[in-house]
This record gives structure tokens, C-alpha cells and sequence, in this order.
């Protein structure tokens, strides 16, 4: 679809539909539920590469933070409290947790965007957490549906799928 201009703002909020699609291969412990990411790639039209590099960059940080999302990070409460408020209980993805990532590029001349670019910050996030899904569900036979996809749900959608 074509981009265009919102009417109603005071500079113009621009519409730019983005497209990406993630590809992502794990390895599942049915032993502790433990996942492993093994490799992925994740392409994303984002108009017109002004800097191929930073592209590259937010594409793959982007994928960092869909990781934390959908295997690690939860805010824990108890009566309203938070339980893991710092970064020794929040857990966070570290580099172990993330592989290297094959960023693709597509681009396609955004007309309303600058210089015929379009965001590319969010994208990377967006896509990641639904291709883990898929990938663990095609690994185990078995779909999580709630995020985070810890090793205990792993384990439990697990035990699930062997009383089916």
C-alpha cells in the first residue's frame, strides 16, 4: 500500500508500511526446557539504506530485545510488589543468548520518507518473539502462547503434549 500523510497533526504523522519476516532455528532440552537459539536471519524493507551499517545494526538490536521479550524478560509481583527489580532478577538476554544475526536488507523507495527511508528501529523487535514461537513449536510439537517462554512453560507445555 501506498504511504501517506495523516491529516489532523500539527507537522503530519507519516504512515510508511514496513514488511519483515524473521527466520529462526532452536534447540530444545526436553530435559529442562532450556532454549537455544542456533542461528537466524531477519529481512526488512526499510526503504532506502541511507547507512547499509546502522541498518544492519538496529535490525540485529532489534532481534536482542525480541529474544529478552520472548524467552527471559518478566516483571515478577507479589501483592502489587515488584519481586525482581533490579538487573541480578530481571533477567536479560546476554550475548551467549543471542547468535549472530544475518540481517537482510530490502529496499524500496519510501516517497513521504527522508531521503526514501522508512523507520527501522521497531521492526527488528516485532518479528522475533512469533519466529521463536514457531521454531519451538515445530522443535517440541507443541505451541506456547504466553510470553515469556520460560524453561518451566517449555517443561509444562511438555508434560501437556505427552498427556494428549
Amino acid at each position: 500500500p501506498k504511504s501517506s500523510m495523516m491529516k489532523g497533526f500539527p507537522f503530519g504523522a507519516l504512515t510508511a508500511y514496513i514488511f519483515g519476516v524473521h527466520c529462526v532455528e532452536v534447540e530444545v532440552d526436553s530435559g529442562t526446557g532450556e532454549v537455544k537459539i542456533l542461528r537466524a536471519a531477519a529481512a526488512h524493507d526499510v526503504g532506502r539504506a541511507i547507512n547499509p551499517q546502522i541498518v544492519e545494526g538496529q535490525i540485529q538490536g532489534g532481534f536482542a530485545q525480541g529474544v529478552g521479550y520472548a524467552l527471559f524478560e518478566a516483571m515478577e509481583l507479589d501483592n502489587g510488589m515488584v519481586t525482581n527489580p533490579n538487573f541480578i532478577h530481571y533477567r536479560l538476554p546476554s550475548t551467549k543468548d543471542i547468535p549472530a544475526v544475518v540481517p537482510i536488507i530490502v529496499e524500496s523507495i519510501e516517497e513521504t520518507g527522508p531521503f526514501g527511508a522508512k523507520g527501522v528501529g521497531e521492526p527488528g523487535l516485532v518479528g522475533t518473539a512469533p519466529a521463536i514461537a514457531n521454531a519451538i513449536a515445530d522443535a517440541i510439537g507443541v505451541r506456547l502462547k504466553e510470553l515469556p517462554m520460560t524453561p518451566e512453560r517449555v517443561l509444562a507445555a511438555l508434560r501437556e503434549r505427552g498427556r494428549g
